[in-house]
């Protein structure tokens, strides 16, 4: 007996050791084996363009998992480690790539612009006439009638009387409706023309002056305005008349759809450069909701928004794919709209003003320097437009005095657009560490124009000098500003590389840049920018799983056929967010 107690007793030790072993063992294989149970993927069978390193890299096969890049290497490889345990993705030919991220744009509006009449002229629209303008708003009024009863206006988006034979005045839009306020955005967004109706409304008549860093337009043969709002006269109607009467779901709406479109073009980061109260409050509803399709990153309008900057989704750190990343200031115009703040006078002044002209101003350098100081006391990343050399060295000298005040250890200050910007500012850009974000897309929709009407051939060819910045040691971003156009990654990539125009003309032959610089300002460049180059802009193990498919690799075509890309798939985190 006492023989088989101790028998007994060793047994159940044995048991429960192994037991414990079991459940051990047990442990350790899930802890080995759950990656395998997670999404994984393995993509082959392409061209797969890591953009990591200053010439092409490539790889044969790529794997991510739960929306992180776990392998990248060769086809065997992969095959080997991973064949039973992700899925496979055949690229059958087509071309892999980072996602691309937005360097300057506005998501939130860009759902205003999907939302409106579409007024764009070829080859994104049919506004091509302002008869075209007329036919385009009252074909949207019959099919809106929803969006009219909520929000009492008719909005169409996009003319540019660039491509108009004259300018449209508040009589072309009382042919549309005398019972409705209406209003049309200019493609640059900094000007409007409103009918008879909204002027009404707005309460602008003959008596009103013209606001500060703004013109009311006004009839030839009296001071009653005319219908054509420039700059703070256009934005006061655009923040304090309208977009307050969109009801909340239909500004959900509106960013969902910026995204969708966003997604279409490859994009995996969009940002919202200058958010509005409205815009801020639409994007936090959507963080907390883990309603986001894809990573933005919002900059608070400075004098407008400021208590966005100094939110809990202020930082590096996205929540729920929503942060905060600084403040956006807007110190000129639209060289296009000519109200950009020029040294020089435009070629042709718009029509009232003389032959002198060269743009104005939004506020004075002390107030200027006053929103730069704000940011580098708070440590807040500051952007600003700038299109005019004016504009740009109002900049230029604000931040010099601020880096002397409060130091400028990586801040990765930036200047948006610089499309005028001189080598002499160019250098100041080295000096003073400021990153450029340059919108070479002008050369296609506006360089015809620009060479005839607003610049001249000599200061056109060098607007957005992107070649002369690589030159000089200057990295940068290439952006769309979404919604003045569509945002077409393809249009950036193939204006940034080809500086071709409407017409065919090359807009500065000096300033063109390789492909594969072209798609730096995309990608790697691109996560720099927004301090995010840990986690984006390259195919490299660690970082997040945002790739996008295009149906040829923009490295081995003509560059004169990279307007012909097009976007078959993109991925967010791994998971696709548009296939064509």
């Amino acid at each position: 007996m006492k023989h088989l107690s101790r028998i007994i007793l060793l047994l159940a030790v044995i048991f429960t050791g192994c037991k414990k072993a079991s459940k051990a063992e047990t442990n350790d294989n899930k802890a080995v084996a759950e990656p395998y149970k997670l999404q994984q993927t393995l993509y082959h069978g392409g061209d797969i363009i890591t953009m990591a390193g200053d010439t092409p890299n490539y790889v044969e096969a790529v794997v991510q998992r739960e929306g992180q890049i776990i392998f990248t290497g060769t086809k065997v490889d992969a095959i080997a480690k991973y064949k039973e345990k992700a899925d496979l993705v055949d690229l059958n030919g087509k071309t892999m790539l980072p996602g691309f991220i937005d360097g300057h744009g506005h998501v939130f509006n860009v759902g205003l612009q999907a939302l409106s009449a579409n007024m764009l002229p070829a080859p994104d629209g049919d506004g091509n006439s302002i008869v075209d303008l007329q036919r385009l708003l009252k074909q949207w009024m019959q099919d809106n009638q929803s969006f009219i009863e909520i929000t009492g206006w008719v909005i169409g988006f996009g003319y540019d009387d660039s491509q108009l034979d004259r300018y449209p005045t508040k009589e072309d839009l009382d042919l549309v409706s005398t019972d409705h306020p209406v209003i049309i955005i200019h493609q640059s967004g900094h000007l409007s023309v409103v009918n008879t109706k909204a002027l009404e409304m707005i309460g602008y008549d003959a008596s009103t002056e013209d606001p500060k860093g703004g013109k009311i337009r006004r009839m030839t043969d009296s001071n009653e305005p005319n219908g054509v709002l420039e700059e703070v006269a256009h934005f006061a109607v655009l923040f304090k008349d309208f977009l307050p009467k969109m009801t909340p779901e239909l500004q959900d709406e509106m960013l969902l759809k910026g995204q969708k479109l966003y997604a279409s073009f490859g994009y995996t980061t969009a940002q919202e450069g200058r958010s509005t109260p409205d815009g801020t409050a639409t994007m936090e509803r959507a963080a907390e909701k883990n309603a986001l399709i894809l990573d933005i990153v919002s900059y608070a309008d400075i004098q407008a928004n400021r208590a966005a900057a100094e939110s809990k989704y202020q930082g590096h750190n996205y929540t729920n794919k929503y942060r905060v990343g600084g403040v956006k200031l807007n110190l000129d115009g639209s060289p296009q709209g000519k109200t950009a703040w020029l040294s020089h006078p435009y070629l042709i002044p718009p029509e009232g003003e003389s032959k002198n002209y060269h743009g104005y101003e939004s506020m004075t350098d002390e107030q200027a320097y006053s929103y730069v100081a704000d940011a580098y006391k708070n440590n807040w990343q500051i952007m600003s437009h700038c299109n005019g050399d004016s504009a740009i060295d109002q900049y230029i000298n604000a931040v010099s005095k601020a880096n002397k005040e409060f130091g400028n250890d990586d801040r990765r200050t930036i200047i948006i657009h610089g499309q005028t910007a001189r080598e002499d500012q160019l250098d100041s850009f080295v000096s003073e560490k400021i990153w450029p974000s340059f919108f070479p897309m002008h050369t296609f929709y506006w360089g015809d124009w620009h060479v005839n009407s607003v610049l001249g051939k000599e200061r056109a060819y060098k607007i957005s000098p992107t070649n002369t910045a690589l030159k000089k040691g200057l990295k940068f971003t290439s952006h769309h500003d979404a919604p003045v156009a569509l945002p077409s990654s393809i249009r950036v990539l193939s204006a940034t590389v080809t500086r071709v125009s409407r017409s065919g003309q090359i807009i500065g032959p000096d300033e063109r840049v390789s492909a594969y610089h072209g798609l730096k300002a995309l990608t790697d460049w691109a996560a720099y920018q927004h301090f995010e180059e840990s986690t984006k802009g390259t195919i490299e193990i660690g970082k997040v799983a945002d790739f996008i498919i295009l149906d040829k690799n923009p490295l081995k075509i003509d560059p004169m056929e990279l307007e012909n890309l097009k976007v078959v798939t993109t991925y967010k985190g791994g998971k696709v967010v548009y296939n064509k």
